[in-house]
This record gives C-alpha cells, structure tokens and sequence, in this order.
C-alpha cells in the first residue's frame, strides 16, 4: 500500500493519467492526495473532474484557489477568466452535480499515520497543526451549506485581511483563511500575507520570507503542498514538500510518494498557458 500526493493538475488530464501509470497506481491498495488547482488553464479541466468524480473514493483532495474560481462562477454567475477552460465544466449535462460534490471537498487532508498534512498553498505563520485544521474545518463548514457558500462567494475575493488574528470573524475570518490555504507565498516577518511576489526565493523584496521560513508547523508535521510553480518542487526546509512543477507551464506532473518520500514525474505534453 502506498499513498501519493500529485502537484497541480490544471487540467492536464493526458499527463495526470500518465502519472498514475508511471506509478502503477493500485486503487485496491493505493491512495492519492490531490493537492488542488484540478482545473483552469490545461486543456482538459472537464475530463480531470469528470475521472475525479467517477472514482471519488481512491482519491484524497483539497481545494485550490483556481478550483474556488470555479466554483464562485458557477454560484454567483461572475464573469469568467479567458485563460482558464472552464465554460466546457459550466456546459456540462452534469455541472451541478459536479458543483456540488466539488464545494463539499477539503481545505486540509492530515494522515496521523502518516504525520502528513496537505494544504493547496501551505499553513501560514503562528498556526498550528490543530488550528490548521479547525480553520480549514471553519470555511468547509461554510462551503457544505450551499445558501452560506454562495454568501461567501460572493466576499471571497480580497487581499484583506492579511495577517491572522483571533479576533477575525465573519467573511473576514474565512477570507483569511482562504487567502492563508490556497494563495499564499512570500509573507512578511510579522506572518502578513504578501500577494504581489510570485518570484522563485531568492528573487523576492528583501522584506520577503517564504512562507515555511517564518512557520513552525514542520516541527509539528510534515507538509506537502502546490500552487507555487515557480519552486519547482524544491522547498529547501526540512519536512517541507512542494509538489507543483508546473506542468501546465510546459514542465511536468509530480507525485510524491508519502511513505518514503520518493518523486516520480511525467513531462507535460506541450505548454498549456
């Protein structure tokens, strides 16, 4: 029995299936963690949630901000981003039934067993493996409820609050904790959010920390994340996992083996975006 944890698909349904022969995937034993993005800019984002969906129960998930995109277009009818191959999933005979199993997923997967926790973008300075998990538990909660879900959809979209408190409540509190889980990078010392810098480290503001260089959850944890493509699946920080390569960019498919911490990639098609 194995269990893998796979980068940002993106849409990029040929090479997603490609990785799972290349790891000779056994869904009678194996499991696989989805570490968000499953959609946008690839070409294939209908086919990737379509597979997901079918075989729901040998994959593990959570949600990504592009997959939140998605769904807030499909809530509050907003205008939909060129870029990003989604008019075919909102055509779809069953995008509603798509919908609504995708707003149910996870914002956090932990595996005590395992002493691995998943997020899209990773944990955010001050949190613990505890508070991670209830703040995620927090907007699944507000995302279940489709009448709240569309509330939230509605204020999703801010960079503000920047920097946690635990006196936030309301939209603010889960705009936060969406913004921390899902587009987070670079914060600044005091733990705010930076969303501006999507560089490689090093090529920052000097005011500028990755966000695992300033977090204390790799003493509690093991954390394996994606949406930071320009890492190339090098977090240089001890039980610290990037797994987003880039394959939509034109690079590969990851996926991390858990148990041992083994990497097995496919290289993209094409580029995508």
């Amino acid at each position: 029995m194995a269990t893998y944890a796979i980068g940002d698909i993106q849409g990029c349904y040929d090479e997603f299936r490609q990785l799972l022969d290349k790891i000779q995937f056994n869904p009678a034993s194996d499991r696989v963690w989805l570490a968000g993005d499953l959609i946008s800019r690839g070409p294939k984002s209908l086919e990737v949630l379509n597979y997901i969906y079918e075989h729901q129960d040998l994959f593990e998930i959570v949600l990504g901000n592009h997959d939140l995109h998605l769904l807030a277009v499909y809530y509050t009818k907003s205008k939909l981003n060129k870029k990003d191959d989604l008019k075919r999933i909102l055509e779809a005979e069953n995008c509603e039934e798509l919908m609504d199993w995708l707003r149910q997923q996870p914002m956090a997967v932990y595996d005590k067993s395992l002493n691995f926790l998943m997020t899209h973008a990773g944990v955010p300075p001050g949190w613990s493996l505890k508070q991670t998990l209830a703040c995620a538990y927090d907007l699944e909660e507000a995302l279940t409820d489709k009448k709240s879900a569309i509330d939230f959809f509605k204020h999703m979209y801010g960079n503000k609050p920047n920097r946690w408190q635990k006196s936030l409540k309301g939209i603010e509190r889960l705009r936060f904790i969406t913004n921390a889980l899902t587009r987070m990078r670079f914060c600044h010392a005091d733990g705010s959010l930076d969303f501006k810098s999507k560089s490689p480290p090093g090529k920052q503001d000097k005011n500028l920390y990755p966000w695992y260089e300033i977090s204390e959850i790799q003493s509690e944890t093991r954390v394996v994340f994606g949406h930071w493509a320009a890492l190339q699946g090098k977090a240089k920080e001890k039980n610290i996992y990037a797994i987003d390569t880039g394959c939509v960019w034109g690079n590969k498919l990851t996926a991390l083996r858990l148990e041992d911490q083994k990497r097995f990639s496919v290289p993209a098609i094409k580029k995508w975006a």
